[in-house]
């Protein structure tokens, strides 16, 4: 086997390879994480935050709101950091309720020299939660964004996350991130599950308009898809396969599918491990040719200190509320990540 040693300077890893002496290359970290219901403690009009605020179920005060602030912010400090030590220079995020909570984490001081802006637009979401992105703009450079609304004219009343789009560049190499949290099962997987169908449709559109202008673009596809990689959406609607050799043109390739057959999950449900956390790229991030990013690695960050170490809950990722008390935890998700890696000279 090859040994490989690290040695790490910003966005930068030289891979001493015995068979091939050393080689440079830089490497970026792209994270997804469903947060779980991160509001503030104040009411916004039209959305239904009631149980969130200081009087209502929960009792959201602004100490335990500045709490869940304090864990998010150290999850995302943590995220990535064994291989890049700056962290993760893209971070998706779902359930979040407007901008303020964003600009309220980003300040937070475990990653406020990170100096992380967002990308945010307001979607129709019955319960006022969103998705978002925030990015390293030392690492990542916005290009544009746009949010992409999720319309089924037979479900009338329905309203869901929209899906966000942030084009960028990595080293002066354009990609596109597509941000998702796609319906739920709420009413049952298989009631549900058509919606996700059509969530999964509408990503797929997106992902075809990009290739339809450049068919070698680097596309990234993450987010709470509220099904796991071998459900029917993510494998037909979206065209995303587990193995590389089995991609057709215009297939994506899941690399968390290998992870969910192997029975890693990035949430629990009645002691059953589901991975609906998927971060899924184009073929534009395959190959051998690493003289521009490639894909190189996922993982589900599942470290200790998340998971629920007592109780009814022991063993799921910790929770802030759980069975309908406070825990103090983080959120009810596992975040996701990807290492892009790119040969340099």
């Amino acid at each position: 086997m090859k040994k490989i040693t690290l040695i790490f300077t910003f966005a930068l890893i030289i891979f001493n390879l015995n068979a091939q002496g050393k080689k440079k290359y830089r490497i970026a970290c792209m994270g997804f994480y469903n947060v779980e219901n991160l509001f503030d403690i104040y009411h916004d009009e039209g959305k239904n935050d009631y149980e969130f605020l200081p009087d209502g179920a929960n009792q959201w005060t602004e100490e335990r709101y500045r709490k869940k602030l304090e864990n998010i912010s150290e999850v995302i400090s943590k995220l990535g950091v064994k291989t890049v030590p700056n962290g993760a220079a893209v971070v998706g995020l779902s359930e979040i309720e407007n901008r303020r909570v964003l600009e309220d984490l980003v300040a937070m001081p475990l990653i406020k020299d990170r100096n992380y802006q967002i990308v945010h637009h307001e979607g129709p979401d019955a319960r006022g939660v969103d998705v978002a992105l925030i990015y390293q703009p030392a690492i990542f450079k916005l290009v544009s964004s746009r949010s992409v609304r999720l319309t089924i004219p037979r479900e009338t009343g329905f309203f869901t996350r929209d899906q966000l789009l942030v084009s960028g560049t990595v080293d002066d190499e354009m990609v596109h991130i597509i941000v998702n949290h796609w319906p739920s099962r709420s009413s049952g997987e298989k009631r549900t599950s058509p919606l996700r169908c059509a969530a999964a449709d509408l990503t797929r559109s997106i992902v075809d308009s990009i290739l339809q202008i450049d068919s070698d673009a680097k596309i990234i596809v993450m987010g709470d898809l509220n099904d796991d990689p071998v459900n029917e959406s993510i494998i037909k609607h979206l065209g995303a396969k587990g193995k590389q050799e089995n991609l057709e043109k215009g297939d994506m390739f899941n690399p968390m599918h290998k992870m969910y057959k192997d029975g890693v999950g990035s949430l629990a449900y009645r002691d059953a491990w589901s991975l609906f956390d998927n971060i899924i790229v184009s073929q534009g991030l395959l190959g051998d040719d690493k003289t521009t990013f490639k894909f190189y690695q996922a993982k589900v960050f599942n470290e200790n200190f998340l998971v629920q170490q007592s109780g009814a809950f022991k063993g799921y990722p910790w929770r802030t509320y759980a069975g309908g008390t406070y825990q103090g935890g983080y959120a009810d998700h596992f975040p996701v990540y990807i290492y892009m890696i790119k040969e340099t000279k």
